[in-house]
């Protein structure tokens, strides 16, 4: 059996640091250099646009009342406490879960950090086509995005994860 057999997941929480890295240093950038709405071309289809989004997923509860922000920190809490979990009973090798389990939990805890530091969550990249526009999102959405999609992915082609015993 090789030693990364032998290992659980929870070695994969390189990625969610690394990712963490990115997606706080990305945000400090943004807040150090830009004014609140400034944006910034860059390609015909994508900006850099500083805004804060009080809500979730595309503004979703923004306008709530403040609640959200607990609501929405609890669940993130949540669903991190149950993703390092399960990156501990997964075998290392597992690396569509693992590496999804540690992208989700780098966006989740990225997005957290916002929440509880600022009461929102900073948002710059910014994709448009004519009158279309994309909300506005960063790389700890991103990280979340690509950690359901390799989820799906397992869902729809994977074998069912083999856990290993505690």
């Amino acid at each position: 059996m090789s030693k990364l057999a032998q290992k659980s997941g929870l070695v994969w929480l390189w990625l969610s640091l690394l990712l963490l890295v990115a997606d706080f240093a990305s945000k400090t950038l943004v807040v150090k250099t830009m004014n609140l709405y400034d944006s910034i071309d860059i390609l015909p289809f994508f900006n850099l646009t500083y805004v804060h989004n009080y809500g979730a997923a595309f503004s979703f509860l923004s306008e709530a009342g403040g609640w959200q922000r607990w609501f929405l920190s609890i669940i993130a809490i949540s669903i991190s406490v149950l993703l390092i979990w399960w990156l501990k009973r997964l075998p290392a090798t597992n690396k569509v879960l693992c590496g999804a389990y540690s992208l989700v939990l780098a966006g989740a805890i990225g997005n957290l950090y916002d929440r509880m530091t600022y009461g929102y969550v900073i948002d710059f990249l910014h994709f448009y086509y004519q009158n279309w526009d994309f909300p506005a999102f960063n790389i700890a959405d991103s990280a979340i995005c690509v950690g359901a999609a390799l989820l799906l992915y397992d869902a729809f082609t994977g074998e069912s994860p083999k856990e290993q015993k505690a």
